[in-house]
């Protein structure tokens, strides 16, 4: 297994191990650096050890064996209750104390910590702006929001004091696939302005290679493998993790390619105000007033387009756009919608092809 951090490290687990009273043993022999201000994912299944080993970092649980340290300082010598003041925390479900407004929620860990209500509610207000929310919502009870907006006032708590570190077990688990996008797309937002050590629990794995710069395996409390996504997805340690990424790995791999520098090919356009009476010579694109594209047409057959590319796109989008056009070309797009390209399916194999050789 291979450090995936040449930063510092952050929160280091050596030789810890957690027997339960009932002789169940969560985790076995863990060795692992967390570097600091980068987002490491524990994943794997029910059972696996993932959870109980985020909680001793924040002591939570007690190891059994072993020594974890946070910020070089071995947890089992601090306090605590001021270590977890320290620690930002979201849970799956949020947890949110049901009988405050959103603001009092958020302002909860400030308070503790010293700050005068009033400073920390007002701080708050920011937070909950930095993660996406209204500050209408913030005289709201937790049950008048929507499970969304639950575990973004969850994320903005952890966030309100400011902790170098921040530990998310499943946080997302309880919401549904289009909202579980979102708050993934807004923890990548967040990380790249605030540069957090974050451990994330996960049992999906591609949450996990969507989230991550470093992913460590379990299975049955011992770690499988801990690497970059690329690593694990190019050279799976054994047999059991190769199953857990599953089929599709070769998908998978090409979300974490940029498909910046990808070249883009000549379109034909036509602009909507022309059709239906244009003739082109084969598939046209078809664009509006602003330089939007709108579909496509062959000089008989109006068709929509396919997925578009984006700036900030990578090469399993390429490809999907150019496998979903009617023309088998795809559409490439700016950050204002306007049309800047065709995205050929052959060329996205061939930068796949020079980055596998690269």
């Amino acid at each position: 297994m291979t450090d995936p951090g040449a930063t510092p490290d952050a929160i280091v687990f050596d030789d810890v191990s957690k027997v339960f009273a009932d002789g169940t043993t969560a985790v076995r022999n863990l060795t692992l650096a967390v570097p600091e201000g980068r987002l490491t994912v524990f994943v794997g299944s029910s059972g696996s050890g993932k959870t109980t080993a985020l909680r001793m970092i924040n002591r939570m649980v007690e190891p059994t064996s072993g020594t974890v340290t946070v910020g070089g300082a071995d947890v089992a010598t601090v306090d605590p209750v001021a270590l977890r003041l320290g620690i930002g925390y979201v849970l799956q479900n949020a947890g949110l104390m049901p009988h405050q407004r959103v603001i009092d929620n958020v302002a909860t860990v400030p308070v503790l910590k010293g700050q005068t209500r009033r400073a920390a509610r007002t701080a708050a207000y920011a937070v909950l702006e930095r993660v996406g929310l209204d500050a209408k919502l913030a005289t709201r009870y937790p049950a008048q929001l929507s499970g969304g907006e639950q575990q973004r006032v969850g994320v903005a708590r952890a966030l309100a004091a400011d902790p170098p570190i921040l530990l998310m077990d499943e946080p997302f688990s309880a919401v549904d696939q289009v909202v579980r996008h979102e708050l993934q797309d807004e923890i990548l937002r967040l990380q790249a302005t605030l540069h957090k050590t974050i451990v994330f629990v996960t049992h999906d794995i591609d949450e996990a290679l969507t989230l991550a710069d470093s992913v460590a395996v379990f299975q049955r409390g011992v770690l499988q493998q801990y690497d970059p996504p690329e690593t694990l997805l190019s050279d799976p340690a054994n047999d059991f993790v190769a199953g857990f990424i599953g089929t599709g790995r070769g998908y998978r791999w090409l979300r974490l390619i940029d498909a910046a520098g990808l070249p883009l090919c000549d379109v034909e356009t036509i602009a909507a105000e022309r059709l239906p009476g244009a003739h082109p010579d084969g598939w046209a694109l078809v664009v509006d007033a602003a330089g939007a594209p709108a579909g496509w047409f062959d000089g008989d057959t109006a068709s929509r387009l396919g997925s578009l590319l984006r700036p900030d796109g990578n090469l399993s989008q390429a490809l999907e756009s150019a496998l979903s056009s009617p023309s088998g070309i795809g559409v490439a797009v700016d950050a204002a919608g306007r049309f800047i390209g065709g995205v050929a399916a052959a060329d996205v194999l061939a930068a796949v092809d020079a980055r596998r050789r690269g």
